[in-house]
């Protein structure tokens, strides 16, 4: 069984097909980009997959779990994270609060069961609370630490105050800080020039590496050639090649969809 599994799935807007019957499996420790060109329906399907849209219609499941109908934060709870396409971050908290915040569906100790937990949450701070915070920020400064000098002299620095690709591995940061079971990368480094591009390559690779389980939406083909394990092509809302890299680089429909009828046959 695929850890995550869509099928036929479609989101319909005002009789718009933005994503039009797509069926695509992730395996557990697989490392799956979705590809095509613009408005192709790819930032969709991840709204849909991340619980941040819901579906017309289809089936959507999760470690054999239904994810139809969630919240947001129950997809979360299931432990799927996700960086956004333009990238979001709160400007006026740390980088360490930044990311403290990617963890909040693993608090335990801190949350209260029911309203009269609640009111003794706020009258009392117990033990285990602190324990848990503590543990809770040292593992948030030890992800902050994996980008190294970009961020570990910026611990307590406003997100304001970073630069554009600071912002975005601040947002990385924040999903891994989830301790995800899926991880989803949207157009991860957008905007970023040459050098930081290389950069979160290289990190991108070593989570792969640790086997995690990554499905990357990328326009920057040489990156999904190199990292993808299957690449997913999609067009007007409809999957129209699925594949190896090698193979999906000659599929002469990717071809197509990519520099037009005409171009292709030339």
């Amino acid at each position: 069984m695929a850890l995550l599994e869509v099928r036929e799935l479609s989101r319909n807007f005002d009789g718009v097909l933005a994503v039009n019957a797509i069926s695509l499996d992730v395996n557990e420790g697989e490392f799956v980009s979705i590809i095509g060109p613009n408005g192709a329906g790819k930032t969709t399907l991840f709204n849909l997959i991340s619980g941040t849209d819901q579906p017309t219609h289809g089936i959507l499941t999760f470690a054999g779990k239904s994810l139809i109908g969630l919240r947001p934060d129950q997809f979360a709870n299931r432990g799927i994270a996700r960086t956004f396409q333009h990238g979001r971050v709160f400007g006026n908290m740390s980088v360490l609060d930044n990311v403290l915040i990617g963890a909040h569906v693993r608090r335990r100790a801190s949350r209260p069961r029911n309203p009269i937990g609640e009111l003794f949450a706020a009258l009392i701070t117990r033990p285990a609370a602190h324990a848990e915070e503590r543990a809770l920020q040292n593992e948030a400064e030890a992800i902050i630490a994996l980008f190294g000098e970009r961020l570990t002299p910026r611990l307590h620095d406003p997100a304001s105050s970073l630069s554009y690709a600071n912002r975005r591995r601040v947002e990385l940061a924040r999903a891994l800080a989830l301790q995800p079971r899926l991880l989803l990368l949207d157009e991860p480094t957008a905007g970023m020039n040459q050098t930081e591009t290389a950069e979160l390559l290289e990190f991108i690779r070593q989570l792969k590496q640790r086997s995690m389980t990554i499905l990357l939406i990328e326009h920057k083909l040489s990156l999904v050639m190199e990292l993808s394990d299957r690449v997913v092509v999609m067009d007007n809302g409809q999957k129209i090649a699925e594949g190896s890299p090698d193979l999906v680089r000659n599929d002469s429909r990717v071809i197509e969809a990519y520099l037009g009828r005409k171009q292709a046959a030339l």
